[in-house]
């Protein structure tokens, strides 16, 4: 089912919290990606024998470093795109849907204190949270706009704050990690329910090839609980952030990894079924200009099964689903369940 109740949203946190669970948030900004999520929640929680089992599905708007929301449709309209991704959510997860009995909570990720002011001064009742995203000014402006906005909609809501930005790796900016002290003095002056903080992360990385800071993250806990939003998580390996939830993180944020390691899985079932996916002139041509080889070249010609959006769906839903699955292996892991 979908939790759009802020007291139902905050008791969903609370009852990971009791589990010692770190909950996923997941972004999209396409159905097969959002389907990926939900059969990968499913599968584990009824593999597991799980009561219940919460994931957060998220989608950006106009934030510049991944607009997700446009994505969502071939028009590149945003409101189109939030519409699409709600009704996706609302036909799997909703009642009566394929996955009504996954915990959803449905996530603005990177909500532009400005690019995005439209959506938030507007009616937010169709979401879980937003994540109040105002990291860019300078910290003084991030915490008066942030408070402002917790004025308007807490209790109504469940808000993100940004206390620092989180880099994107394609740039040359690198910011300093998250203070306890900066920490304590955002969450408290905003009021906001959890904050991302910079922990060493960063998003868009194209490898796992980072640090996670756990020691910083810990000192932070120490100062305001287990409160905090982990972002840029695709750009560590999996073996740095097994204990999250002993760090105090609360929420994960994952989607570079997810498109970044299925994608060649796709590229590769088309290379050796070049024929079937393109025929034999196209793959001659391929060969001629030295980007495929003759081992390419298989006998029979361009058949259907391999031209469709189904076919390519396919492949990367269920990379997309095994590699969802681990992530909530590691941070919902079940032997804590009881």
């Amino acid at each position: 089912m979908i939790i759009r109740n802020y007291n139902e949203v905050a008791e969903t946190y609370a009852y990971a919290a009791k589990k010692g669970w770190v909950i996923p948030c997941i972004c999209t900004e396409n159905q097969t990606s959002t389907e990926a999520v939900l059969a990968a929640a499913k599968a584990y929680k009824d593999e597991h024998n799980l009561e219940r089992l919460p994931v957060s599905l998220a989608v950006t708007i106009n934030y510049e470093s991944r607009s997700q929301a446009p994505n969502y449709n071939a028009f590149r309209d945003w409101r189109t795109g939030l519409r699409l991704f709600s009704d996706d959510a609302e036909a799997l997860a909703g009642k009566g849907g394929l996955f009504e009995d996954i915990d959803v909570l449905l996530h603005l990720d990177h909500a532009q204190f400005d690019l995005d002011a439209e959506l938030l001064s507007g009616d937010l009742s169709d979401y879980s949270s937003v994540m109040y995203d105002a990291s860019a000014l300078p910290f003084e402006q991030n915490i008066e706009k942030t408070a402002a906005f917790v004025k308007e909609y807490g209790g109504k809501i469940f808000i993100e704050g940004a206390c620092d930005e989180i880099v994107d790796a394609t740039g040359t900016q690198h910011n300093a990690l998250t203070t306890p002290g900066r920490a304590k003095e955002f969450i408290t002056r905003t009021g906001a329910d959890v904050i991302v903080c910079n922990l060493g992360t960063e998003h868009r990385a194209s490898g796992k090839e980072l640090k996670y800071y756990s020691d910083a993250a810990r000192a932070i806990k120490s100062e305001i609980g287990g409160k905090i939003v982990l972002h840029g998580t695709s750009s560590v390996g999996s073996d740095q952030i097994g204990e999250l939830f002993a760090d105090g993180v609360c929420k994960v944020n994952i989607w570079t990894a997810i498109e970044r390691d299925s994608a060649p899985v796709l590229f590769e079932d088309m290379v050796k079924n070049a024929v079937k996916a393109a025929g034999q002139g196209t793959v001659k041509q391929l060969i001629a200009e030295g980007y495929l080889t003759e081992k390419c070249l298989t006998d029979g010609k361009i058949s259907l099964s391999h031209c469709t959006a189904m076919y390519r769906n396919d492949i990367i839903f269920g990379k997309m689903k095994s590699i969802i699955y681990d992530y909530f292996a590691l941070f919902c892991p079940s032997a804590l369940a009881g």
